[in-house]
């Protein structure tokens, strides 16, 4: 028994081949799933609400391709390029154009605001009646309709002047006026104008100062009362002075009735213009103005344009031989000019005598001819 063999048998257990890499399998599946939810988290919270809004319309469905079953919206028209057209966006150009307003709608509108300015005429006119403050300068207050609007003048009359002379601090029943203008004003939508005029008296009192700045003044001063009375300052549009370039009374440049304040209620066109930088007219006068002011520079334009066409005319006439002076200078070539010749000629004739001086130049070597003697003694 001791000397039996001992046999020791080593087995090596080794794993199924089939099993190896199913877990790398799973965990790159696990790792992408991963990776794209993280991204779809970093893109969510990276787009705005209005770009979610159109994710959400893009991807949703309407009921009428659910209906069919062709997962294609009825409201899509394919053009037969990239880009495509839903009927929502022609309906909302349809809608556009339907809001567009036609002629009939604007001369309506026209016609509406022009009753709607007669009528707040009427109630102007009503409550300078009814008014125990305004009713003693109604003769004072001048009232008509203008291409621009309704327009309310406050002028000037003998020992009742609206602003102290050469001043422009309103006097005390000129604001009152004004403060009854404001409240009836304030009753409809449309906006304002000022304009501040004088009468052509030269103003005295200022060598800086001149009718231009007094009735700018004197308009802006209105403009602060009839805010102090109520009226909104937004509806305020324009303030200018033309001191005494629009005269009420244009036989008399210096009456009293040419200092006035205009108040313009301002008409929808009116204000259009305004604002599209326009130059509207105002009133009839101011329109006169535009006219009388308009022909001067035209007569002066005219005699200019005059002139001008007259300049061009010349170079154009000039322009017609010089398409010709091609022709009338191939003459020049000729030799009739090429008589000069001669006098070059005549010059040549001259040079003879410049060579005899030339010759009196060669005999000027003489004083060399001494210059030998010299060297002879020297050897």
């Amino acid at each position: 028994m001791e000397n039996q063999t001992i046999i020791v048998k080593k087995i090596k257990k080794a794993g199924h081949g089939h099993h190896g890499g199913a877990w790398k399998v799973a965990f790159a599946d696990f790792v992408t799933a991963m990776m794209a939810f993280f991204l779809l988290l970093w893109l969510l919270a990276a787009t705005t609400k209005e770009e979610k809004a159109g994710l959400s319309e893009y991807f949703s469905p309407t009921t009428t391709g659910l209906a069919e079953g062709s997962g294609k919206s009825e409201d899509i028209i394919d053009m037969g390029g990239g880009q495509k057209i839903s009927q929502g966006d022609i309906s909302s150009e349809n809608a556009r154009e339907a809001r567009a307003p036609t002629e009939e709608e604007i001369q309506a509108a026209a016609v509406a605001e022009k009753e709607r300015l007669e009528s707040l005429m009427e109630e102007l006119k009503k409550s300078i009646e009814a008014s125990q403050a305004l009713k003693p300068f109604k003769d004072q207050l001048l009232l008509d309709i203008t291409p621009e609007g309704l327009r309310i003048q406050i002028v000037d009359k003998e020992n009742r002047p609206m602003f102290d002379s050469g001043s422009a601090e309103l006097k005390g029943y000129t604001k009152e006026i004004l403060h009854e203008l404001a409240k009836t004003i304030n009753t409809v939508p449309n906006r304002v104008s000022l304009t501040g005029h004088t009468d052509a008296a030269r103003f005295v009192g200022r060598d800086d100062y001149s009718n231009w700045e007094l009735s700018a003044d004197r308009a802006n001063a209105s403009r602060r009362e009839l805010i102090a009375g109520g009226l909104k300052e937004d509806k305020i549009a324009k303030v200018m002075g033309l001191a005494s370039m629009v005269p009420f009374d244009k036989t008399n440049p210096r009456s009293p009735i040419n200092r006035r304040i205009a108040i313009i209620v301002m008409n929808k066109a009116a204000e259009d213009a305004l604002l599209h930088e326009s130059t509207p007219v105002s009133s009839a006068d101011e329109g006169e103005r535009l006219i009388r002011e308009g022909e001067r520079p035209k007569s002066l334009s005219g005699s200019i344009a005059g002139q001008l066409q007259k300049s061009p005319a010349k170079p154009a006439v000039a322009a017609k031989p010089q398409a010709k002076a091609p022709a009338a200078v191939r003459p020049k070539p000729k030799p009739k000019p090429k008589p000069k010749p001669k006098a070059k000629a005549s010059a040549k004739a001259e040079l003879p005598p410049a060579k005899k001086k030339e010759k009196n130049f060669i005999n000027l070597p003489e004083p060399i001819a001494p210059i030998n003697p010299i060297q002879v003694p020297g050897q």
